[in-house]
């Protein structure tokens, strides 16, 4: 989809009501905001949008970077450290490091300093950190996605600089993949999409697969949306579906579904605090242009 015009006022929306970019921070929808940005800039070439979106790393920066790697969010209640919000991140500046080659050498710099915290070469990826990255966060495990994202997009920032701690992640993917299924809606959504950028490769082919199928037991219809999981049909989160489309357009499949989540969620409230926080309107932005989140086509 390409909604520009859609997004841009919905955009402008978020900075009236200071949503976004000029909310708090929280690196999951900042990480989202600075690909949308980028994209916008590349249809607009205005460089406000540039300009913005390099407040926002900086804002990142010194909100919520610490000496190693960066807090998941300014609110209190979100200290630590999570490694897929990290990858998505370090995406972001891979996306950004097209136009200005200096945010390339800050997600590889970042990667350097939060893999061996995070990364247990042939055990797995620790889901949540400490926030100096001293030890695992007390409560959590290993994360099921974190080294396929991790996988993905160290290879797309830099498949050479970053072959130790790729070859970690690669060996985690081959022992992991059979048996992985996923039942969440979001994790389906990034799995489609983290999928696309190497479509060939058997991780990909089996996960998207085992997606889409799993997928079809989750659309309601009607009205219209993917529920959480497929044993709770009546949970519906807007980015969450909103993550779901991203992975459909990036596959692509089911481009009917992406038109009715997204009919559905702009007019659905949920009556919590997810009707105006950041994540929910970011990511939906998100689902309407994904811009530089996909894989450019070859002709």
């Amino acid at each position: 989809m390409k909604e520009i015009a859609a997004v841009q006022a919905r955009l402008a929306w978020m900075r009236e009501a200071r949503i976004w970019p000029n909310g708090r921070r929280y690196l999951w929808t900042d990480a989202f905001g600075v690909v949308l940005l980028v994209s916008l800039w590349q249809e607009r070439h205005d460089d406000r949008l540039l300009r913005e979106c390099e407040w926002v790393v900086a804002e990142v920066d010194r909100v919520l970077g610490r000496p190693r790697g960066i807090r998941i969010g300014e609110e209190p209640d979100r200290d630590g450290q999570y490694f897929h919000y990290l990858a998505m991140w370090i995406f972001a500046l891979d996306r950004l490091g097209a136009i200005d080659p200096r945010y390339r050498q800050k997600a590889i710099a970042l990667v350097r300093d939060i893999h061996p915290a995070f990364v247990v070469p042939g055990t797995g990826v620790i889901w949540k950190m400490r926030e100096d990255l001293s030890g695992p966060y007390p409560g959590f495990g290993l994360g099921s996605l974190d080294a396929f994202h991790g996988l993905v997009v160290y290879r797309l920032l830099d498949p050479a600089g970053l072959a130790p701690e790729i070859a970690d992640l690669k060996a985690l993917v081959e022992t992991s993949y059979r048996a992985l299924t996923i039942t969440q809606d979001l994790g389906l959504g990034m799995m489609l999409w983290m999928s696309h950028f190497f479509p060939d490769e058997p991780w990909a082919v089996l996960q998207r697969a085992r997606a889409l199928a799993m997928l079809d037991r989750m659309w309601v219809d009607p009205p219209g949306y993917f529920c959480r999981e497929p044993t709770h049909r009546q949970v519906k989160l807007a980015f969450a579906n909103y993550g779901v489309s991203l992975g459909l357009q990036a596959v692509p499949a089911h481009g009917d579904r992406v038109r009715r989540l997204n009919a559905f969620f702009d007019s659905y409230r949920s009556g919590d605090e997810y009707d105006t926080n950041a994540i929910t309107h970011v990511m939906a932005c998100t689902s309407h242009f994904p811009g530089r989140f996909l894989r450019p086509v070859v002709p």
